[in-house]
């Protein structure tokens, strides 16, 4: 007979119970379907998902009230049973990426609208662009957020577009939804993503996506440099090395 564990913690207990549901059986619930479902209070199950969505766990629809989980579970290392978690799968690829382009290589997910910097490799150049693991910046103003962005299924794409408040950061920041949903298209088409100073002046970037075995882009590997170490000029050139690295990458961490 199996051994009944004691629950010392009961909206822990409640709290996974709702993250398992929604990443497991149900891509998105309303509180009143999560009570029902579970079989919860739905005062608890009310306060318990209003508390994931602030520790951004947890994204909630405004209009449908629906929630869903968000990609911040990917800065835990990949909670998903695999052998290999992102980062450690990327690795090799980012190294491969930085020995060709001798610029600071970065994987990067999405939280919300935020690109997020999972892990990075620093550039050898005695002038480099670096950031803090972690750090975030809107996805719209950089190339590894905007590579994510492009290649997302289309419904979840344009409700993310959607709410987007565009703000300027430099001269060149994409601040019209019309502009950036050209720039999306031309993600698309072309593979891969390129920011032009848009965050950050004098900073460039390109980046592609990393897919998982459903082709969902989990992630994006981008190099980063000074515009005059990665002129426009050299965009699809060196385009076409990152989505190699991100090619080599997909294939690494779907094994």
């Amino acid at each position: 007979m199996a051994e009944i564990k004691e629950v010392t913690v009961p909206n822990l207990h409640r709290g996974m119970a709702i993250l398992e549901l929604l990443a497991t059986s149900q891509l998105s619930a309303t509180i009143a379907e999560l009570s029902e479902r579970l079989g919860y209070p739905s005062a608890s199950v009310f306060r318990i998902t209003q508390e994931l969505e602030n520790l951004d766990y947890l994204s909630r629809d405004p209009v449908s009230k629906r929630y869903t989980i968000t990609n911040k579970f990917l800065l835990l290392g990949q909670p998903q049973g695999r052998q290999k978690g992102l980062v450690e799968a990327v690795i090799p690829a980012m190294r491969a990426l930085r020995k060709a382009t001798g610029e600071t290589t970065q994987i990067c997910c999405l939280v919300e609208d935020k690109n997020v910097i999972l892990e990075q490799l620093i550039s050898n150049h005695p002038f480099k662009y670096s950031a803090e693991l972690g750090a975030r910046c809107p996805a719209y103003s950089c190339a590894p957020g905007k590579a994510i962005i492009a290649n997302l299924p289309e419904e979840e794409r344009k409700e993310l577009v959607d709410r987007l408040r565009l703000k300027r950061f430099t001269p060149t920041t994409i601040t019209t939804k019309q502009a950036f949903v050209k720039e999306l298209e031309k993600i698309v088409a072309s593979g891969f993503a390129v920011d032009h100073a848009e965050g950050m002046e004098g900073i460039h970037c390109v980046a592609a996506v990393v897919r998982d075995s459903k082709n969902y882009p989990i992630g994006s590997i981008t190099i980063a440099g000074p515009s005059y170490r990665l002129p426009e000029q050299q965009f699809a050139e060196i385009g076409k090395v990152v989505m190699d690295a991100t090619r080599q990458a997909t294939a690494s961490y779907c094994k």
